[in-house]
């Protein structure tokens, strides 16, 4: 059965009143009359969406769209693909927040359980042999599997789902999320709360609503005090048999692939991607909207600005191969070294200024 989502759409609204509402102005000739029923990304909009775009990057998605109709700044308004409507604007990144917030205006503050429901709803679904400790909650319409345990405190939000064989830790807060079988959250684990997501602007910054889901694959274990943002329009991912640290935090649409090892106190910026057996070392961390490839290593307090290619070594602030990085250390030892002999023979210190 198909999963019926967490947030309940409006609409559908006629294309002027999507313009009203976006701050945008619709390219000469277009039907303003035409219905649209979702805001979705570039890649996998179609004619009854409304998409976006504000980075140079996504060009070839623009390029490529089936979207009904697209913000874009005056510069591009020419290069929307035929059967698109061009929806101009200086600020497509806050038409769209406010497009978000037009179709999904509950998003804000979502839903984690009815208000004045018992500690387990009535209408959820709880499999032979769940165990549900005392001061736990399960909210509206969540699925949980046989064998399961929820922890003193913790909170499994409205139709999220947990599968068989899981531990939810004391005061873990789970929502917006699918999880599969023989997972391990442990004790104060956030997942599914928005994403850091704003329009920024001179007179302030614009909230951008989070409409996305969490998915975590099955035999994953996830350490405590770790936090997982859902995706913006898509999903975050943690990949079958990943096994995430103690004080992680992994950002919004962020993909990480099967079995991978993330040490604590580290942090994917958002859109990042990881491959299968990724290694991240402890307090190590990435920009967003970059790729570490399969079997890559990235060093401990090493932070990557750019695509990491599969099986590499990175280490370093910015992270270069390991080998590059260590010869760049091994040259500024000699260097300090041998500035330091020099003083100690008498040649005088230079004069700063």
């Amino acid at each position: 059965m198909e999963h019926p989502g967490f947030f309940e759409r409006a609409g559908p609204y006629a294309l002027s009143e999507v313009a009203a509402a976006a701050g945008a102005e619709i390219a000469n000739g277009a039907d303003a009359t035409v219905k649209i029923d979702d805001v979705r990304p570039l890649f996998e909009a179609g004619p009854s969406h409304i998409s976006f775009i504000d980075n140079k990057k996504y060009l070839s998605q623009l390029d490529a769209t089936k979207a009904g109709a697209c913000l874009v700044i005056p510069a591009i308004a020419d290069r929307v693909p035929a059967g698109t409507t061009a929806l101009i604007t200086k600020q497509p990144y806050h038409g769209f927040a406010r497009a978000l917030a037009l179709f999904y205006p509950a998003a804000m503050q979502p839903l984690v359980t009815t208000a004045g429901a018992p500690p387990v709803d009535p209408t959820a679904i709880l499999e032979a042999g769940v165990m549900i400790e005392p001061g736990a909650i399960i909210g509206r319409e969540a699925q949980i599997g046989a064998g399961t345990r929820i922890a003193a405190g913790a909170v499994i939000g409205a139709r999220v789902t947990i599968g068989r064989g899981c531990f939810i830790g004391p005061l873990a807060t789970v929502t917006h999320a699918l999880v599969g079988d023989r997972v391990i959250i442990h004790s104060g684990v956030r997942i599914g709360q928005d994403g850091f997501g704003f329009a920024m602007g001179r007179t302030g910054h614009l909230k951008v609503p989070q409409i996305g889901r969490v998915i975590v694959q099955d035999d994953v274990e996830i350490g405590a005090n770790t936090t997982i943002d859902r995706g913006a329009l898509k999903d975050t991912i943690i990949g079958e048999g990943s096994k995430i640290d103690n004080l992680v935090q992994i950002g919004h649409n962020v993909i990480i692939g099967r079995h991978c090892v993330i040490v604590s106190m580290c942090g994917i910026s958002g859109s990042t991607e990881l491959g299968d057996f990724v290694v991240m070392g402890g307090q190590s961390g990435t920009v967003g909207h970059i790729k570490i490839g399969s079997g890559a290593q990235v060093g401990g307090a090493s932070h990557p600005t750019h695509d990491v290619p599969p099986g590499a070594r990175y280490f370093g602030t910015p992270a270069k191969p390991l080998r590059e990085s260590a010869r760049e250390q091994a040259m500024i030892k000699r260097l300090v070294a041998r500035d330091k002999d020099s003083y100690e023979d008498g040649t005088p210190e230079p004069e700063e200024g």
